[in-house]
């Protein structure tokens, strides 16, 4: 890679993780322009994840210090994301994974649903504590999504948060904060698999993971700051934003290269 292009990756990995501290979806854009680059598809993934873990650790670390992460669950959670992970991680070694973003993103308008829905979930403590039936269909999730988050990681701590809003009936701010420190193993993990078959570039990990870290921290602060009322906000509209990504570019796009194939097989 010549030295502008790894500087405009450098730009929207800042810009990115600033945002998805809240928001979740970093490898939806990350990915995406790591491909415009002509980067090889598998080892945009592998380094993606790499620097995703300095992201990880950042977003996770301002929130510790003001005690948000809800450590009620967190032992069993960190259990079933470091499983979920590494058969993630594995199962990219042998599916494409061309076709998850549109999963995923048709996932993320579920999720964006939902919110509209209960347009009050997360925006203040709960003091209704989730039943036992609410706390399983949590920690199924937490593994489930573990998995898709060690094969590509795009919306996962989106779905993820909204999950744990949901069922665990966390407020916003504990939702993004536990997941952030949820991620890091997640990565970590998923980061291991894919050193191990030597399909992440170093240097530009490093110099991509040394910028999410930056931008995470900045992100981090401003969240504390701003509230649940406010995190709510931002989460749905970039939530929403994602959907209609999908809608007009995702879905249409792949439907039209279909019939595009279709004309020429006749």
């Amino acid at each position: 890679m010549t030295a502008v292009q790894t500087l405009w990756l450098m730009v929207i990995f800042f810009a990115t993780s600033s945002i998805s501290v809240v928001t979740g979806s970093t490898s939806l854009v990350t990915v995406p322009a790591m491909f415009q680059f002509h980067i090889d598809p598998r080892a945009a993934v592998a380094t993606n994840m790499f620097a995703l873990t300095f992201l990880s650790i950042g977003g996770t670390l301002p929130f510790l210090k003001v005690q948000n992460v809800n450590r009620k669950r967190l032992s069993l959670l960190i259990i079933l994301t470091l499983l979920g992970s590494l058969i993630g991680a594995f199962l990219l070694l042998l599916i494409p994974a061309r076709s998850v973003p549109i999963v995923v993103s048709v996932a993320v308008i579920v999720v964006a649903v939902f919110a509209l829905i209960y347009r009050k979930s997360g925006v203040e403590r709960s003091t209704i504590q989730p039943s036992a039936g609410a706390e399983l269909v949590g920690y199924i999730f937490t593994f489930l999504l573990g998995i898709y988050g060690g094969f590509f990681s795009g919306g996962y701590i989106t779905i993820l948060t909204a999950v744990y809003v949901a069922f665990f009936r966390l407020s916003f701010l504990e939702a993004i904060a536990t997941t952030k420190l949820i991620n890091v193993c997640s990565s970590a993990i998923a980061t291991g698999v894919f050193m191990w078959h030597g399909l992440v570039d170093y240097r530009l990990g490093l110099i991509l993971g040394v910028t999410t870290f930056v931008g995470a921290m900045v992100g981090a602060r401003l969240a504390i700051r701003v509230g649940d009322e406010w995190l709510r906000r931002i989460f749905l509209t970039a939530v929403w934003l994602l959907g209609l990504k999908v809608i007009l570019f995702d879905l249409l796009g792949y439907r039209a290269g279909c019939n595009a194939s279709a004309h020429v097989n006749e």
